[in-house]
């Protein structure tokens, strides 16, 4: 089967892009199953109800996150009814939401989503690689396809998660950081790899922002009020076809995808 995993969504732009274009992607890619990471979906920081509904109807079957997903205090009622969208798993216990999915898609294949956060540069989480552990043996032989995305900052901390779980799970993709790297692979033990996967949103700013706002906060030094740019969207994220018999990956290709 094959799994379209989407970088960061950045705000209205990010959306846009994603529902221009996924449709047609996934009919080119063949692709049964969507996964993208919304943290950043609602103006740039958080993600409230009614975006949330639109990513789901654009086609992304399970929504992941990272350290700005409460951002927008609407997204804790909806976290808490909403099971297909994910918080870290390594958050504090009585966080609002959860940071696994479990299902199955069109087709019957079973399927998990495991969403982990670092702690290099990041605000303070529990141990990630001891939430993958335990969330592994939650889900035991009720799915072949498992895919994890870390939200982290450290390249090194991305690398770690991906070799701890070489062989474990089908995918560990990397999240956060809105660069796109060009480090995709097959690990050893079958399990594909890629350090970040990128931004969905607009490409002429930094990283999301428009770029005179961030500029000014260097150069000056002085808090500034950020906001989302709009030109250039474009949707980054890859494309992994993976054996469900056997739940290791067959191929990975970056994906960079213009409006």
């Amino acid at each position: 089967m094959k799994v379209i995993i989407i970088g960061d969504i950045v705000g209205k732009p990010g959306r846009a892009v994603l529902t221009a274009t996924l449709k047609s992607l996934k009919d080119q890619h063949e692709a049964e199953f969507v996964i993208a990471n919304v943290e950043n979906a609602a103006e740039g920081a958080g993600l409230i109800p009614k975006v949330g509904d639109e990513i789901l109807a654009a086609g992304v079957d399970v929504m992941t996150s990272g350290n700005h997903i409460f951002d927008k205090k609407e997204v804790i009622g909806y976290i808490e009814k909403q099971p297909r969208l994910l918080r870290p798993a390594n958050y504090a216990p009585d966080a609002p939401g959860r940071g696994l999915w479990l299902g199955s898609t069109t087709s019957g294949t079973q399927v998990a989503v495991i969403n982990i956060q670092g702690r290099i540069f990041m605000p303070p989480t529990d141990c990630p690689f001891r939430a993958a552990d335990r969330l592994l043996t939650e889900i035991g032989n009720r799915a072949s396809v498992i895919i994890v995305d870390v939200h982290a900052e450290a390249t090194s901390e991305k690398q770690a998660v991906g070799r701890y779980l070489d062989g474990k799970v089908s995918a560990v993709v990397g999240t956060h950081t809105h660069v796109q790297t060009a480090d995709e692979q097959i690990l050893p033990g079958g399990t594909a790899y890629i350090t970040d996967l990128g931004m969905t949103g607009p490409y002429d700013s930094v990283i999301g922002v428009e770029s005179q706002l961030v500029i000014s906060r260097f150069v000056r030094g002085l808090p500034i009020r950020y906001h989302t740019a709009s030109e250039n969207a474009r949707l980054h994220g890859v494309v992994v076809e993976i054996d469900e018999r056997t739940g290791h990956t067959v191929s990975i290709q970056r994906l960079q995808i213009k409006e």
